[in-house]
């Protein structure tokens, strides 16, 4: 049997993984300053994560919804103190775009209405609502489109006014990344997100705040989001929440109520997906990773602003990203095969980084001297 065609590939296996370092099958170490698309936050094979997740399978793996699992309750009490949410409640599933649709079905719910606004340049997953919120028509399917999303030009706040003014009532939730992923290294500013709250409090509608990527810790703070000051009604998480284990789950504040059979999930929040999820936020919190990524953030944005071939370097904590001028577009390609460093992209020109939140001062110098000898050598 073929598999099917989906993504463009390197030629190269994956065999074994530690830390912030991964080896092919010819035993060739590479750097890893991409994680997986932002999955690996705690590093490869962390051993207390390998601990936790034996320990629970010579237990048990998974067993349905319809009885109680323990371990749920103890991934949201300890999600809600690390998080500071501790009031919210948690609903747990497989991904991020699991999470995404979820959330606007759920705001959907809870509001009676249709209408959810979405965002120039955002991505919030494949699946069928949430592609529909995706900026990207390359991957949307005619049968995803409606009319009930409503794309408005990111950090926008008078297109924001002016639409809730015309059609505040019809509106169910306002869903944004606080660091888009995907469209590029954009950061939401404080102003835009504070707008976004004050409006969908004054018309009845609510603020799902997409932590997929930018969430867990990655920016610094455990959400992106939380640097605007406010709270959103709901918030989305998944990619490092289970470092590699598919797990995704939203925060649902308090004053939304919960009926039997509204949302749920075969797989979700199974034995091994919450202990996966215990591990990681046992590690954050151990080693101190939301304080690490602020710090390393800030010493690797330093670094890449002092080159000045590199332009727009942005970004916050371990969520980073900088555009490549033409005449070096080869400069990925040329750290992954030359230098054995995984990074990531953005079309059309953007590199981003998204290494392990415990990533350290040795292995940002070794990217950071590996772009500088790219650069110097004026690659085309």
């Amino acid at each position: 049997m073929k598999l099917f065609d989906v993504y463009p590939l390197n030629d190269i296996t994956i065999a074994k993984g530690s830390g912030s370092y991964v080896w092919d099958e010819k035993g060739q170490e590479y750097l890893d300053f991409y994680g997986g698309h932002a999955v690996i936050s705690i590093g490869h094979t962390h051993p207390h994560y390998v601990y936790r997740l034996t320990e629970q399978l010579n237990k048990i793996g998974f067993y349905s919804n319809f009885i109680k699992i323990p371990l749920q309750q103890e991934l949201a009490d300890k999600l809600g103190k690390i998080s500071g949410k501790e009031d919210y409640q948690l609903f747990l599933c497989n991904s991020g775009a699991e999470a995404n649709e979820n959330a606007m079905k759920l705001a959907s719910f809870a509001t009676d209405r249709k209408k959810i606004i979405a965002f120039t340049k955002s991505f919030h997953g494949r699946t069928s609502l949430a592609v529909a919120a995706t900026d990207n028509e390359q991957i949307v399917a005619p049968i995803n489109k409606t009319d009930n999303i409503v794309f408005l030009p990111f950090n926008d706040i008078d297109s924001l006014g002016i639409y809730f003014a015309n059609h505040g009532d019809e509106v169910a939730a306002v869903i944004t990344e606080g660091i888009q992923g995907v469209g590029g290294i954009n950061l939401a500013s404080a102003d835009f997100l504070q707008a976004i709250r004050a409006l969908c409090t004054q018309h009845g509608a609510l603020y799902i705040a997409d932590g997929v990527q930018c969430g867990y810790g990655r920016s610094g703070k455990f959400f992106s989001h939380d640097y605007a000051g406010v709270n959103a009604d709901i918030y989305c998480m998944a990619k490092g929440m289970g470092n590699g284990f598919p797990i995704g789950g939203i925060l649902i504040a308090p004053y939304i109520a919960a009926k039997h059979s509204m949302l749920g999930t075969t797989f979700g929040g199974n034995h091994l997906a919450c202990v996966a999820a215990l591990a990681v936020l046992e590690i954050i919190e151990k080693e101190a990773l939301l304080e690490n990524s602020q710090n390393m953030g800030e010493y690797i944005m330093r670094q890449l602003q002092n080159i000045p071939e590199l332009k727009n370097v942005r970004g916050r904590g371990l969520m980073i990203g900088f555009d490549v001028p033409a005449h070096h577009k080869d400069l990925r390609k040329h750290l992954l095969f030359m230098h054995h460093i995984f990074t990531g992209e953005a079309k059309p020109n953007v590199i981003r980084l998204l290494p392990a939140l415990n990533i350290q001062k040795k292995e940002a110098d070794i990217l950071i001297n590996a772009i500088k000898t790219e650069l110097v050598n004026n690659i085309s």
